[in-house]
């Protein structure tokens, strides 16, 4: 019997099933042995506007994959970041550290439910001592992802708008209350939001946001002030956890966003301040919300941008040194 070659595949983008960057997919979280885990939550029903934000996880899973052969080209794994002259990623994606966990089930018409699907799969992840890297969905579901964490964590919450809108008729679930309920966990120490800007602002919301502790950094102070006005909130010790509204971008950079806003932040600019701030505290965890392939154009510039931003986040939270030190790796 003829005993068949194994052939060294080339797995072009447009090739094959594409998990996250061709991660190994881990479905089973109870088996989860891993550095980093994605995972999408596809729901939408907190949006008040259009609906598509759903689609996310699967058009992001899309992009990855875009990133994910060219190292194998070059002989290495990770990628290789040409304004640094540094290679990312490389342990991580060389020894199978990052998975794939798949999607939360939603539970449609029953937020509750959703809301405790998406919970019990990030606390599997953080008691597999894995770094979750969360793809929404609208905004509304960083509270199911937020409510898993048990120990002591600083929200940095990057948006267009505060999302502390109170409960009207009842809307507890709704993507303008997020951060409102997540202010409200025992184990959130403190609060910095950035990126406030737009006609859509509300004084009570903002009142009720300084009240309750939070640090505002508004576009008005960041262009002030640039990004020492975020870092000097951060606490001296302890762990991050960073919730990206993509409409923190400026406008044009993120068509396929409903929520989107004039005068944001450049790309550039945000990833900027993402690796101070990841540099300088250790990362609990990452969610991505609000991209709707619905909306964006042809070429999914907004799901791309939201690849790149978690891949990139990623690649530097692994190097924080008190995530290395505990990973027994310093």
């Amino acid at each position: 019997m003829n005993e068949r070659k194994q052939v060294d595949r080339l797995n072009l983008p447009f090739v094959g099933i594409p998990s996250y960057m061709r991660s190994p997919i881990v479905q089973d979280l109870s088996t989860l042995d891993a550095d980093i885990a994605v995972l999408g939550v596809p729901s939408d029903e907190g949006s008040p506007w259009y609906p598509g934000a759903r689609f996310a996880p699967r058009q992001m899973r899309e992009m990855s994959v875009r990133y994910a052969g060219y190292g194998k080209m070059q002989g290495r794994a990770g990628y290789y970041d040409i304004e640094t002259d540094r290679r990312f990623l490389e342990y991580e994606m060389g020894n199978e550290r990052i998975a794939d966990c798949g999607d939360v089930d939603i539970i449609y018409t029953n937020p509750e439910a959703t809301y405790k699907n998406i919970t019990d799969s990030v606390s599997q992840i953080i008691e597999a001592d894995a770094i979750p890297l969360v793809m929404g969905g609208d905004h509304a579901v960083s509270y199911g992802v937020a409510r898993a964490y048990q120990d002591p964590i600083t929200i940095v919450h990057f948006d267009a708008h505060l999302d502390y809108r109170p409960f009207f008729h009842g809307a507890e679930y709704g993507n303008g209350s997020p951060m409102l309920k997540i202010g409200k966990l025992p184990n959130v120490t403190k609060m910095v939001q950035v990126g406030a800007r737009g006609l859509r602002a509300s004084i009570d919301d903002l009142n009720r946001a300084r009240e309750n502790g939070n640090h505002i950094v508004t576009m008005a102070d960041y262009r002030r002030n640039g990004a020492e006005s975020i870092l000097s909130a951060l606490p001296d010790s302890g762990r991050v956890y960073i919730s990206i509204d993509i409409d923190i971008l400026d406008l044009p950079l993120v068509p396929g966003c409903a929520s989107a806003e004039a005068d944001g932040l450049t790309y550039n600019e945000l990833r900027q301040i993402i690796f101070s701030i990841v540099a300088k505290r250790e990362l609990a965890g990452l969610d991505v919300v609000e991209i709707n392939p619905m909306l964006d154009v042809p070429s999914n510039n907004t799901s791309l941008l939201g690849t790149q931003l978690m891949i990139e986040t990623a690649g530097r939270a692994v190097l924080n040194k008190d995530y290395l030190r505990r990973k027994g790796r310093a």
